[in-house]
């Protein structure tokens, strides 16, 4: 079907950026990118785009870039890189041949994409999990830790394995110097036997495809002002039979909001317990592709000033034994679980 095109367009919109990106890690290595996005061509229901993405801090030998189109848009066809979307959140990857990129070298794909009522640009852009706020800095500045005597507030994020009970956290904070840390969320916390610091964002069936397609963490984040995530999710995500590329976009998404609310954060993800609902035989499989892929991820992504730590939940955890239904932790699975935070957690806070 031939096309009616409506106008040829120069619309663009460029963006400098000062996120940090993970692969610089000299202390006085920079950081920063600009974004030129232009619609060249668009028509009715339809339109074709460019995007140059110029590096102006330390050299790069991988990129992603995130952007939300703010009508709902949606790529059909992109060329010189690899797409994925999830509703109107968009991750593109480079392709094999264009992911080294040279200080104030420029990487560049284009799109064909389709459009219902209007078709505004997109207004902001994340390299490699940092929000693009602005200039170039340096990509590790010093932390800023909490005052001496201050503690340090912890998010639990993730689903009902976090947060119906979730006696881990319980146990947990047992084992935690109460004086030095404050569990924070928007949520109570359910008994688990004794009192506890019982606040968390453990959500109960939600996806984390879901959370970052709708903007829900910056929110939480803001309420609670955390200084250190705890981050189990992917399960409900994997029971849905979503790829693990949309679950990592997701978390990328996830951990660009948390460095927009704290440029300092540490961020502590889980290599999430196994899945085995008598519902769904393929589930199993599913959480052990996403958790082989999660190291490399979070690799990419950290960096000295915001640390990813990646916490395996998944070896030495038995569905038969450690859940009472397949998926939900009982009492020894608690443990277990607690047990595999505890050092991660504690090099955090220290």
């Amino acid at each position: 079907m031939q096309r009616r095109k409506w106008a040829v367009l120069a619309l663009a919109t460029t963006l400098l950026t000062g996120g940090a990106v993970a692969l610089a890690t000299s202390a006085s290595a920079a950081a920063g990118c600009s974004v030129k996005y232009t619609v060249g061509s668009q028509w009715q229901g339809g339109f074709g785009a460019n995007v140059d993405v110029t590096n102006l801090g330390d050299p790069l030998t991988s990129w992603s870039l995130v952007f939300t189109f703010p009508a709902g848009q949606t790529i059909t066809q992109l060329w010189s890189g690899t797409v994925t979307q999830s509703g109107s959140t968009v991750t593109v990857r480079n392709a094999a041949w264009n992911g080294s990129v040279g200080t104030n070298g420029t990487a560049s794909f284009g799109f064909n994409g389709s459009w219902t009522g209007s078709n505004p640009v997109p207004t902001s852009f994340a390299l490699n999990g940092v929000t693009c706020t602005g200039g170039t800095t340096p990509s590790n500045p010093p932390s800023s830790p909490p005052p001496a005597g201050t503690p340090v507030k912890i998010m639990p994020l993730g689903d009902s394995i976090t947060g119906s009970p979730g006696c881990w956290r319980a146990l947990l904070w047992q084992q935690l110097p109460a004086a030095e840390v404050d569990f924070v969320g928007t949520l109570p916390g359910d008994g688990c036997g004794f009192a506890y610091d019982s606040q968390h964002e453990g959500h109960g069936g939600y996806l984390a495809t879901n959370v970052a397609s709708q903007n829900l963490l910056p929110g939480w984040l803001s309420a609670s002002d955390p200084d250190v995530v705890l981050m189990h999710f992917g399960t409900n995500d994997a029971w849905s039979s979503l790829s693990t590329t949309t679950i990592l976009n997701a978390y990328t998404t996830l951990v660009g909001q948390m460095r927009a609310a704290n440029p300092n954060m540490k961020i502590i993800v889980a290599q999430i317990i196994p899945l085995n609902p008598s519902t769904c035989t393929e589930c199993g499989q599913r959480v052990i592709t996403l958790n082989a892929a999660i190291p490399a991820w979070a690799a990419s992504l950290s960096t000295a000033a915001s640390p990813i730590t990646v916490v395996d939940q998944w070896t030495g955890f038995n569905t038969s034994t450690d859940t009472y239904d397949g998926v939900h932790p009982n009492d020894a699975g608690n443990v277990k679980i607690a047990a595999k935070w505890l050092p991660a957690v504690q090099a955090a806070i220290a």
